[in-house]
């Protein structure tokens, strides 16, 4: 998930076979390896929960710099105790590292993808308005429900809630405080079913003075 500098250190004395350089590039490689590690999470190979916080600080600093909003999704799998209860936690793992594959296949290059923790994900958008974030949350969301995971020859189906809003630049709280506010979205689809985003009001949302596409549409023809 992370870019690699593949600069080749050059000996000193220009020897084609120097042992010294040779040590230097095993430890390059080690230290990109521990880099990695330090940052992901080992079973789903998302960003971690410690990436993630610094992430989302990064983002909103650049939300405040250029205006472009930053979006978060938190996920949380429906009933995740249940496939542990019935399948066993290898299942369990199963499903989580399916589930992962999933973002890395739908999200973009940009998009931040985190494991926040058990069977709750934290997606950062960057420079995304809360009507495309909607839009990547509900096909995210179809896609885990249509896409069941094998299971000794049988299918496992498995669905996701999601929470999702947008940090603007006129947007004053702090990292913890978005989280929260998000979270608490995640369990409001929580608790009006299951398998569903929940967002807040898209016209609550939009900055005084700003034409909504629909409006767009109306006034200049655009598709």
């Amino acid at each position: 998930m992370h870019g690699r500098d593949t600069k080749k250190p050059q000996c000193p004395v220009g020897e084609r076979r120097c042992e010294h350089i040779d040590a230097l590039n095993a430890l390059r490689r080690e230290l990109e390896e521990l880099a990695e590690l330090v940052l992901t999470d080992p079973l789903t190979r998302l960003f971690n929960y410690r990436h993630f916080s610094q992430a989302l600080e990064q983002e909103r600093e650049r939300t405040h710099r250029n205006g472009q909003p930053t979006a978060l999704i938190m996920l949380d799998l429906d009933r995740f105790k249940e496939v542990n209860d019935v399948w066993g936690h290898e299942v369990g793992n199963q499903v989580l590292r399916h589930v992962a594959e999933q973002m890395l296949t739908l999200l973009r290059k940009i998009d931040i993808p985190c494991r926040y923790g058990g069977e709750e994900f934290a997606l950062i958008l960057p420079g995304t308005p809360l009507p495309r974030a909607i839009n990547a949350a509900e096909r995210l969301r179809a896609a885990i429900e249509a896409s069941p995971v094998m299971v000794e020859g049988k299918p496992l189906f498995v669905t996701a809630s999601m929470g999702v809003s947008v940090f603007q630049r006129n947007s004053h709280f702090s990292a913890e405080a978005f989280v929260k506010q998000v979270d608490c979205l995640l369990y409001e689809a929580k608790a009006r079913g299951r398998n569903r985003v929940a967002h807040p009001d898209l016209e609550s949302m939009k900055p005084k003075g700003q034409v909504g596409i629909e409006e767009k549409a109306a006034l200049y023809g655009v598709d």
